[in-house]
Order: structure tokens, then sequence, then C-alpha cells
């Protein structure tokens, strides 16, 4: 199999492009430079630095001639800070790619596509009583995102779209996500408990999703979204992890907060982004919703796509350790890019 991608030197993109490679498929990637430094890019990788976005209809179609898969693995979550309106943020970097692009996928001959996406779609199908679609702009737009990819499907041509949990693992160069956790949790440093919701989440690491990325490509038939996870923690269990890697022990105090109160602690963080302009696309008061929910998800659907064991508690340690790192100034690091 022969697949084009775009994003294939970021940190979900390079992990499969690595695995697409050792399984004998050719890959191509379109990225924005600059790599970041030391990061394992595959060398057997075709790479081409630009914004595809600014090429004409026919320089993509020639660039993706004779490719069967399109794998989508950039984008942008709800941890990367826009001005308001948000969702035309979204909507220009998760979105409008898919709507120009699949078309010219099919243009070209290819059978399938893979478009990763965000487990708040799944939160959102599995819980319609809480309406997360209405009070959140991020995950009206993931839906969205779902809905646009799945309007392409045919009898021809497969589509297939990740609904991606927190992720955990690091790529030599880049900066993680985790560095807006480290932000939160350390003005509770001094005390001798961290108050936090008591809900949980599913999660994984980057090796397998890039094992399911692969998996879907190879095997997943029709329009279908899949949940995906491989482990299901609740924010106590996970804390305990991140103060270790922190340094500061392995039985941190963690206490459980009702939503109401999470609620009265973000009063500050609503008015730091009225102040630079910012909108958030989580709605900072249904956060509290959200967080106080235990979002696990089977992980039969990654195992179905090949996703097998791994070691999620060095990961997670790798992770918080260079968003540590990132967030005292030690290291300079590439920002996440919406390519």
């Amino acid at each position: 199999m022969k697949v084009f991608m775009i994003g294939g030197t970021g940190l979900l993109g390079c992990e499969a492009a690595r695995i697409f490679i050792e399984r004998g498929h050719e890959v191509k990637s379109v990225a924005l430079p600059p790599l970041p430094e030391g990061a394992p890019i595959p060398k057997e990788m075709d790479i081409e630095f630009c914004n595809i976005y600014e090429k004409s209809d026919d320089e993509i179609k020639a660039m993706m001639q004779g490719y069967d898969c399109f794998v989508f693995a950039a984008g942008v979550d709800e941890r990367v800070e826009f001005p308001a309106p948000v969702y035309d943020a979204y909507y220009k970097y998760n979105i409008a790619p898919l709507k120009r692009i699949l078309p010219l996928c099919k243009e070209v001959g290819m059978k399938n596509a893979v478009v990763l996406g965000s487990y708040f779609s799944y939160l959102a199908k599995e819980r319609p009583d809480m309406k997360l679609t209405e009070k959140h702009p991020y995950i009206r737009s993931r839906i969205e995102q779902e809905n646009v990819a799945f309007s392409f499907a045919d009898d021809s041509f497969d589509v297939s779209v990740l609904e991606l949990p927190y992720i955990f693992g690091t790529q030599p160069g880049r900066k993680p996500v985790w560095v807006i956790l480290i932000e939160q949790i350390k003005m509770m440093d001094k005390l001798p408990f961290t108050m936090y919701p008591a809900g949980g989440t599913a999660m994984l690491t980057v090796r397998q999703v890039g094992q399911v990325i692969v998996g879907a490509a190879e095997k997943s038939k029709g329009a279908k979204a899949w949940p995906i996870s491989m482990y299901n923690m609740t924010w106590k269990e996970f804390l305990k992890i991140v103060y270790a890697a922190r340094g500061m022990g392995d039985n941190r105090k963690i206490i459980s907060v009702a939503p109401w109160m999470m609620r009265m602690g973000l009063g500050k963080v609503k008015k730091e982004y009225a102040a630079k302009g910012i909108e958030s696309g989580i709605d900072v008061d249904g956060l509290a919703d959200i967080m106080d929910v235990n979002l696990f998800i089977d992980r039969k659907y990654s195992e179905e796509l090949g996703a097998t064991e791994d070691d999620i508690k060095a990961a997670i340690t790798d992770s918080i350790k260079v968003s540590q790192a990132s967030y005292d100034g030690k290291v300079k690091l590439l920002e996440m890019k919406g390519e």
C-alpha cells in the first residue's frame, strides 16, 4: 500500500509512518518545516516541505497520484489557544482540509482515508443528555469533522475516524501538550494535597496510536468511527504518576472535588481568557462536568485494529518530565502546529 499523509513528521504521524514502513508500505508526507531536532523521522519516508493548502487542486492531485490511502494526522486539539470565535480555528485546521482534500483523494483513485479525531465525539454520542455540542465549540467541531469525513465514504472509498483520547509519549525536539497540566497544578505545589475532579480518562501511548492508524488503513471498511483506548485511569491514579514524575513522591494526596467547586476555582481562568481575548474550545464552566465523568473506553476496539500492550506509566512519566523541563525553561522545543 502507498500512503499519503498530512502531518507525517508530527508526534503521531511519525510513529504511524514508522510502522507503515516496517510492514512494507510506502509513505509520503507533506509537512511544515522545521523538523524537531533529533526526531526519529523514518529515512524511508518521502517528505515534501510545504503548506499543502497553498497548492492548487491540480498540484495536490499530482502529489497524491498513485497513492492508495490518505492519512490526516494534523490539526489541533482543545489545548491550543485561539481568539474568539474559536470555532473558526477548528474549522480551518480540522474540517476545511477534509472538505478540500478528500474529494481530491477520490479523484486520483485512492481507496481509503484515516482521520485522527477526538474521544470527545464519543462522549457526545454516548451522553446526549450532557448537550456537549451546544456548550463546547471544540466538541461541536469534532462531531462536524466526523460528519464531513463520512460524507465522502462510498462503495469505493472507506473512511475511518479514530476517536483518540489522551496520548502519552514524546518526540525529541517537540513540546508536549502536557505543559498545560503543569501550569494548572503548579499553584497547589505548596499545599499538602491537590484538589482535582473525581472522574477519569481513557488513554494510550504514542506507539499504540501508530498501531491503530496503520490498522485502520489496513482493515477498516465503510464509514466508521473507532473509539480508541488501551488504559482507563481515574484522575487520582493519573496524578500520582504525574507527581512522581515531577520528583514529588509517588503518594501525593489527591482530594476529589465536586464540579461546583471546580467551577469556582476556574473563575480566574475565565478572567484571564477574557483579558487575552481567548475563547476556550471547552467551555470553562462546562469543563467541570466533563472532568467529573469517567470517560473510559473498552480497549477491544483498539485491539481489533492491532494495538498491543505498552508501558503507559513510563509514557506518562516521560511526557511529564519533558513538559516540566519545558515549563522551567530548561529546554527549547518546537510548538505544536496546525499543519
